[in-house]
């Protein structure tokens, strides 16, 4: 490689590089977010995402540009969790699409993969809006191309041009205000636009030999507390008490750190950095068998030490996948759903209306795209109709129904979690496929939904003055209220939603929100409406004290 061109090693430096600048900084990124609630996540769906494609680099015994490139689109695709997410892995799709035949990357090769990044980017979302990391993808697209141009009659270092593309991404992420009034009003630039630029930023500092670090800073080397990145799902024979969760969680905290727990239909989701990777699997396996068992040493420069590494990691898969191919197989029936839902109580009634799998996350935890393939593989089904009920989820369950070749994928794009349940009404097993998806999303489109939560810092949106630890409620389209107290909130925003035509309220209370407290709720609303039914139920999920539709 010259210093003017990007050979596969460097492209994978480059890459690695930016996602740790990525997970650096993504705290800072959710904080960006315009609606002040306390499950900002733009900044960790987007590292998610990335390190999805890290860990299949890492995997990798030979480093060329098609085997790179395939493990930067595979690995994104698949671990797009989020709207940005989804964005994110999309133009990484685009980029590798249009340098995978390459030896080696000069100026016009990079500026066209960053052209087709952007291309590709935009062509996945239905209705593009500007302001956002579309816009910055865009800014440095033009810029690339540009310079692409000047660089066949001057001569232009690839230093330089990766430089100037940086500058214009950051030049366009300030102009993003300008554009989405709501970002003007709450005094942040879009949270994706700044993701995608540290991972542009740290990709050039890699290029001129100042690679970023996991947890430090760029060009100063840091020295990891914990070498081993561990991460892998506890299948329990049966249900996994409440007491044997507990004990996993303390276990593992007790071995390490960045613990990340996540419940998925029984199965028990763990991330975590420590020093002994074969502790945690023994005490793991205790509580049930493993898959997607995923460890690598934060440390390790050698190839060898890395292909050793992926060869032993190729072997724990092989009986992983063994062990899926042994269970019977059973036949397919008609037609299967598959939900997303947080909270006991909230599973309990996607159960009750016939849902096959529910994939636990949602507001907190978006699933990714894997998710909705492992959901899908577990239903049994010729037609599988997905109900995100999250508007950051719509898109990693329409990118799974495009990965899906075997099966018909019918994605309700409900936003809601009440929206996801009235379109489980409206089915009707006699009528087709077709008249059940139109017949889905005319139902899902009658609700309205107040989510109240609590404010985790001060702005200004929708001409509401909001403080930190007001409680809001969040609608389908802004916030329709703010208070200090819970019920006066919750009745406000009930008046907002509620017209002459309204026939129900449904309460769904919180993990942080007592039944009688909600019982006190529903009478204040059974007096102010005494012509609607009020339905009080059990949610159980956290961040927000009770959800609320109207319809």
């Amino acid at each position: 490689m010259s210093a003017n061109t990007i050979d596969a090693q460097m492209l994978a430096r480059m890459f690695l590089s930016g996602a740790r600048n990525l997970e650096n900084k993504k705290d800072w990124i959710n904080e960006l977010n315009v609606f002040p609630v306390p499950d900002g996540d733009t900044g960790t769906n987007m590292t998610m995402t990335i390190l999805s494609a890290v860990g299949e680099i890492e995997k990798l015994s030979e480093i060329t540009m098609p085997t790179v490139c395939k493990a930067m689109s595979s690995g994104s695709l698949r671990g797009a969790r989020g709207n940005s997410g989804v964005i994110l892995s999309q133009l990484f799709r685009g980029f590798t699409k249009s340098v995978k035949d390459k030896e080696e990357l000069g100026i016009q090769e990079v500026a066209a993969g960053i052209e087709k990044a952007c291309e590709t980017a935009y062509k996945a979302v239905m209705k593009p809006k500007e302001g956002t990391i579309l816009t910055v993808a865009r800014g440095m697209a033009e810029k690339a191309r540009e310079l692409a141009i000047l660089s066949e009659t001057e001569e232009l270092a690839m230093e330089d041009f990766l430089k100037q593309i940086v500058d214009e991404g950051y030049a366009t992420l300030e102009k993003t205000p300008d554009m989405l009034p709501v970002l003007k009003e709450a005094g942040v630039v879009d949270s994706g636009g700044q993701g995608l630029m540290c991972i542009m930023e740290g990709a050039y500092l890699a290029f001129i030999g100042q690679e970023v670090t996991a947890g430090g800073e760029e060009g100063q080397p840091e020295v990891l507390k914990y070498s081993y990145c561990v991460a892998f799902k506890i299948r329990p024979a049966g249900p996994l008490a409440p007491e044997s969760v507990k004990e996993v969680k303390d276990y593992m905290t007790s071995l390490g750190e960045a613990v990340i727990y996540q419940t998925d239909s029984g199965k028990l989701r763990i991330h975590m950095h420590t020093n002994d990777p074969g502790l945690a699997i023994t005490k793991a396996l205790n509580y049930g068998s493993l898959s997607s068992v995923s460890v690598s040493n934060m440390h390790l420069d050698s190839e060898a030490e890395r292909k050793e590494d992926a060869e032993i990691m190729a072997e724990l898969m092989a009986k992983a996948a063994a062990k899926e191919a042994a269970q019977a197989s059973v036949e397919n029936k008609p037609v299967g759903f598959i939900s997303v839902s947080v909270g006991e109580g909230m599973a309990n009634i996607f159960r009750e209306l016939g849902v096959d799998y529910l994939i636990e996350g949602g507001q907190t935890m978006n699933p990714s795209t894997e998710d909705m393939l492992n959901a899908i593989n577990q239903v049994h089904a010729d037609t599988i109709f997905i109900l995100p009920n999250n508007k950051n989820i719509v898109m990693a369950a329409n990118q799974a129904r495009d990965l899906t070749e075997d099966k018909q994928i019918i994605v309700i794009p409900t936003k809601t979690i009440p929206q996801g349940l009235s379109a489980l009404i409206g089915y009707v097993p006699e009528m087709s496929v077709e008249e059940n998806e139109e017949s889905m999303k005319e139902a899902m489109s009658l609700v309205k939904t107040a989510q109240i939560t609590y404010a985790v810092r001060d702005t200004k949106i929708d001409d509401k003055e909001i403080h930190e630890n007001d409680i809001m409620a969040v609608g389908d389209s802004g916030i329709l209220a703010v208070g200090t107290a819970i019920d006066t909130v919750a009745v406000e925003a009930v008046d907002e939603m509620a017209d002459e035509d309204t026939e129900l309220i449904s309460i769904y209370y919180g993990a942080e929100y007592t039944e009688e407290a909600a019982n006190e709720l529903a009478a204040q609303l059974e007096e102010k409406y005494p012509d609607c039914d009020i339905e009080v139920n059990a949610g159980g999920q956290p961040i927000y004290y009770c959800i609320i539709s109207v319809e």
